[in-house]
């Protein structure tokens, strides 16, 4: 999820705390092609260059395929996302809709909460790939120095690399999407490198062509959940689409443009994930690849190009796994900051540091969350729970696009056909159920500790201030 959630965080209000007094509206600077590269750019990121190994564990050679089923419960869902911005274009996004659908303000909360915990999961799986993963490589190439993948030198450079995040988050931090273009083609350099190898592989007739068939069946389960139990975590590579819906006060004419730059956007991410997915099962055996882990694109280039230097493919996947990282911590602490300046939840997450204006203690609160989860889970399980926590958000999403069509807008906006906010619905319910998906429970005790400190915090301030009106779009302002 690259370069959509910081820009999402200064230009839609999620920055320092200002006077709520008339303000003029946000420059509308961006059009059709800078979208596109949004979208893609907030797609392409921490999911494939980190979960490919811990996917092909759980469904084999056939590694292509939860990409592409995961691309279509996505593809789904964002048929509900362009209805709902193009009727209502503000940059809110999932609290807004809930909120609007339901008015019940616990929900909205939650649905916030759960994006904002989201955020912090997926920063914390980009953390661990930067030291287990990317940097332990780089250590390797220049100073031949190896470390095991799980050691406490390895830990605490995540922990300190979380630790830098909030440093830079502390003093402040602006993206532009001129700089998120730059980030994007940086870090899809690093997959078409993948892509090229494939295609070169299949030239010189390397590879196995009869692995991207074989689906990998553990005792006692069934083909379907090895499918489902991939797909819900593949999902992760394909989140961060619905970012992009909270550029829309800042777009030329958004309720045209956004429809055709999200969809295409989406379906080249897919396809460059799907490519990356096949190459990966044509040159590496699936129990290899498991194995690899984090490792697997790195073991890619290891054996398809054998010449090729291996510290640019990593220094890109640091990059990749870098930017990630930070625009999720500045995402999760301002939206922390932004539900205190609401008086949803206790008051004093909203405290502004007086020099450097930025909310100093939504930093620390989510920053302590990240270094208890980088020293508690793997990457599997966070890129897992950050799965789960918006497989949830989107049914409720989904769901909010079909009863918000009682309201009737006075503008023309796309319209999605029925079937797919219905089919949205029920596909990401059902990736995020336990038994049906093949979920393994450590994702929903790592999102159960997740919302229970929600929880906490919102009966906090209910016993502190009793019930709060909710206005979501005022989330992060």
């Amino acid at each position: 999820m690259p370069g959509g959630q910081a820009k999402r965080a200064e230009s839609s209000g999620m920055a320092e705390a200002t006077p709520q007094t008339e303000q003029p509206e946000l420059h509308r600077a961006i059009g059709p092609k800078l979208l596109l590269f949004f979208v893609v750019g907030d797609i392409l990121g921490t999911g494939i260059y980190a979960l490919t190994g811990n996917v092909a564990g759980k469904i084999g050679g056939a590694l292509w395929l939860p990409f592409l089923l995961a691309f279509v419960v996505a593809f789904l869902t964002a048929f509900s996302y362009l209805e709902l911005v193009g009727k209502y274009p503000r940059a809110a996004g999932a609290a807004l809709y809930t909120n609007r659908a339901f008015g019940i303000h616990f929900l909205t909360f939650m649905v916030a909460f759960a994006v904002m915990c989201s955020g912090i999961t997926s920063a914390s799986s980009a953390a661990l790939a930067f030291g287990r993963t990317y940097l332990r490589q780089l250590l390797v190439e220049f100073f031949d120095v190896s470390l095991r993948p799980e050691s406490l030198v390895i830990t605490g450079i995540a922990i300190v690399f979380i630790a830098a995040l909030a440093v830079i988050n502390f003093r402040g931090v602006s993206e532009s999407v001129k700089a998120n273009v730059v980030l994007t083609c940086i870090e899809l350099s690093g997959l078409v490198i993948i892509i090229l190898i494939g295609i070169w592989a299949v030239v010189n007739g390397d590879g196995e062509p009869g692995r991207l068939t074989e689906i990998h069946v553990p005792d006692g389960s069934s083909v379907l959940l090895a499918v489902t139990s991939a797909t819900a975590l593949a999902f992760f590579a394909m989140v961060g689409f619905e970012d992009s819906v909270n550029m829309a006060e800042e777009c030329k004419n958004p309720a045209k443009i956004f429809p055709r730059a999200m969809l295409i956007g989406m379906g080249v991410a897919a396809l460059i994930y799907v490519l990356v997915a096949i190459t990966s099962s044509l040159l590496i055996p699936s129990d290899e690849l498991a194995k690899a882990g984090s490792s697997a694109l790195l073991k890619v280039v290891t054996v398809g190009a054998p010449g090729f230097p291996l510290w640019i493919f990593a220094l890109i996947g640091l990059l990749a796994v870098i930017n990630s990282a930070l625009i999720n911590m500045l995402m999760a602490s301002r939206l922390l900051y932004g539900m205190a300046n609401e008086k949803i939840i206790p008051s004093f997450f909203g405290t502004v540091h007086p020099f450097r204006r930025t909310p100093w203690i939504s930093i620390v609160f989510t920053t302590g969350v990240a270094v208890i989860l980088v020293s508690t889970a793997d990457i599997g399980k966070l890129g897992g729970t950050t799965s789960l926590l918006l497989l949830i958000v989107f049914t409720i999403v989904n769901v909010a696009c079909l009863v918000l069509r009682r309201e009737k807008s006075e503008h023309e906006h796309f319209r999605a056909p029925t079937w797919a906010p219905v089919l949205g619905a029920i596909t990401c319910a059902y990736l995020a159920m336990p038994v049906l998906s093949g979920r393994p429970w450590d994702d929903y005790k790592i999102a159960g500790w997740l919302l229970l400190a929600g929880l906490v915090l919102w009966g906090i301030n209910r016993v502190l201030h009793g019930k709060v009106e909710t206005h979501p779009e005022n989330l992060g302002k």
